[in-house]
């Protein structure tokens, strides 16, 4: 009489490969979707921040006659008392005017960029607001010392992020948000706009670009625009 073989549970070797292949290849699939939807996210909370920026420069730009500059931080600081430091270049240095004056929280002030990857930890005390690397955006000055107000052409931008590797030379990073740059304009506005590929610039209408000064652009002919950027580590 023939006895029957029994089967013993469980996957073979061969089974198990062909498991983890599959699985490798459906995260494969859907690892850019993934990715895609978290540079969405990370776009509408960035959005959502600079929003708020501008509602706390305007609000200075009422009390101070004009966004931070090297002349408000004078006045801010007799008026307010405060020990903050707003010595320096970066848009750390002039949004700790901001701060200063009433702001509660330094995390309207982040985005997350290749170079902002950690939230700040909202220690709003000298030496400690506002440090390297909680700041993502950069910050648009009428001049080396002088700041934008309100009065200034609707068009003209105040707030953008992501700049290339931090720097202020117009240059934004295409990586964090999906090809797009954060812009907030003196209208309020705030936009994603698309970054080009080959120059990593933002272009306006008739061909010209977010820095372009002279006739028919934003700036006109009696403006050259200074772009801070934020303070990032090695700086």
């Amino acid at each position: 009489m023939k006895t029957k073989r029994l089967h013993h549970g469980g996957f073979t070797l061969v089974e198990l490969l062909v498991v983890i292949v599959i699985i490798a290849a459906l995260a494969g699939l859907s690892l850019p979707v993934i990715m895609k939807n978290k540079k969405a996210a990370d776009k509408t909370e960035a959005l959502s921040n600079v929003k708020q920026i501008g509602l706390s420069l305007f609000d200075f730009d009422t009390e101070y006659g004009s966004f931070p500059d090297n002349e408000t931080a004078e006045d801010v600081k007799e008026m307010t008392g405060t020990d903050l430091d707003f010595a320096g270049t970066f848009s750390n240095d002039y949004f700790r005017q901001l701060i200063a004056q009433g702001v509660k929280s330094e995390k309207i002030f982040w985005c997350k960029t290749t170079e902002t990857t950690k939230k700040p930890d909202d220690v709003l005390t000298a030496g400690k607001a506002l440090e390297t690397g909680e700041v993502g955006y950069g910050y648009i000055m009428a001049s080396q010392t002088r700041g934008q107000s309100s009065a200034g052409d609707p068009n003209r931008p105040v707030v953008v992020s992501p700049l290339y590797k931090g720097q202020p030379n117009w240059e934004f990073d295409p990586a964090p948000f999906g090809d797009k740059a954060i812009v907030l304009r003196l209208d309020s506005s705030a936009q994603a706009e698309t970054i080009r590929q080959d120059n990593k610039y933002i272009s306006i209408k008739g061909g010209r670009y977010l820095q372009t000064t002279g006739d028919s652009t934003p700036w006109g002919t009696d403006m050259n625009p200074v772009l801070r950027g934020p303070q990032v580590r090695g700086q």
